[in-house]
């Protein structure tokens, strides 16, 4: 009996230390071999896992990204008349920030409309765009300001993938200080 014993206790020593002797930096058995090595799947590629069959799936409808506010008026000639008649600005008084309008201004704003919103930016002086408008001669409200920056019109293109929608705000509270400065 104690031979047995001594067998039993020598064979699980021997394979204790066989087994201790692997490389420890490679994992010896997967559990679920899936979740180490996932299958990789083309962008855009086939994929019967989803009921289109496609690997890319547009969001939920109804959803807008993080940080997004959805933009009601849609870019044609009466959206932009209802902007102009109906948009204001969320921002309290506390919320302007006069300086980051003007610094914003003056990035996006200043080569074709100038540092007093003359109309008469670098661009206009080197005679790159012709008939850029004044601030003085428009008859523009905040909602249409907004409705520009957003969609664009005429000649200026939109500026709505580069500004957050505070960032277009602080703009429009800064085009309305320098329109009222050229009526006076």
């Amino acid at each position: 009996m104690k031979n047995n014993i001594f067998k039993i206790v020598a064979l699980l020593v021997v394979s204790v230390v066989l087994t201790s002797c692997s490389d420890k930096t490679k994992r010896q058995v997967q559990f679920m071999p899936d979740m180490y090595v996932s299958v990789a799947y083309e962008p855009y590629g086939e994929n019967t896992a989803f009921a289109n069959g496609m690997d890319s799936q547009s969001p939920v409808e109804g959803t807008i990204a993080r940080g997004q506010v959805p933009y009601d008026y849609p870019n044609t000639n009466e959206g932009y008349e209802a902007a102009k008649k109906e948009l204001k600005s969320p921002l309290s008084v506390h919320e302007v920030n006069s300086a980051r309008g003007k610094s914003l201004y003056g990035i996006y704003c200043v080569v074709c409309h100038g540092k007093k919103g003359d109309g008469q930016g670098d661009l206009v002086k080197r005679e790159k765009f012709l008939g850029i408008p004044n601030y003085k001669d428009r008859d523009i409200t905040e909602g249409s300001i907004y409705h520009v920056i957003m969609h664009g019109r005429n000649l200026m293109g939109s500026h709505a993938s580069q500004l957050t929608g505070e960032e277009r705000w602080q703009i429009v509270k800064h085009v309305q200080t320098l329109r009222n400065d050229l009526l006076k």
